[in-house]
């Protein structure tokens, strides 16, 4: 390594000097487990809530009354065709009791009715608003989905259960 000597008599390199070095990151806490002890009881994760985002919606509120699935059918009809859309009638009312009759089994005091369209579909989709259904002891909805999929205007539906009540749902196309 060749250095020189100034007048002082010190002795500097002739590179530049070094760079510092970068900053050590913080210390981080550990990262907690994944696994509940034994005993624990087990943490339910949070479930989504229903979001209609840059597109037209409408939503309605119903007792548990007999007379229900008929006058959600009528009212979102109504407002498919205020959205100047054509639905087949008997085919949208016959879905609405489907979706309708199915959470109106849970034995809430009232359901409500979520309509938004886009791209020649809509989506219809009803909750129960039953906040006590265990996963275990509420009414299966694979009997509605199934009668669901028997119409030829449903091109996608499901269920899902959680805190608020149990939702079904079906993609309408027009």
């Amino acid at each position: 390594m060749a250095s020189r000597t100034n007048t002082d008599g010190d002795h500097k390199p002739d590179y530049p000097p070094k760079t510092p070095p970068p900053p050590k990151r913080p210390i981080s806490p550990p990262r907690p487990d994944r696994e509940a002890p034994p005993g624990a009881p087990l943490m339910a994760t949070a479930r989504r809530g229903v979001a209609l985002k840059d597109r037209r919606a409408a939503n309605w509120v119903h007792e548990n009354a007999p007379w229900s699935p008929a006058k959600a059918g009528r009212q979102v009809v109504a407002q498919l065709r205020a959205w100047g859309h054509r639905p087949d009638e008997p085919a949208v009312d016959a879905v609405l009791a489907q979706l309708v009759g199915g959470v109106l089994q849970d034995g809430g005091r009232r359901i409500s009715v979520h309509l938004s369209d886009q791209d020649g579909q809509a989506c219809v989709l009803v909750l129960s608003h039953q906040p006590n259904l265990a996963v275990g002891h509420a009414p299966d909805g694979d009997d509605v989905l199934a009668e669901l999929s028997a119409h030829g205007i449903v091109s996608s539906c499901g269920t899902d259960l959680g805190e608020d009540g149990r939702r079904l749902w079906a993609v309408i196309d027009l």
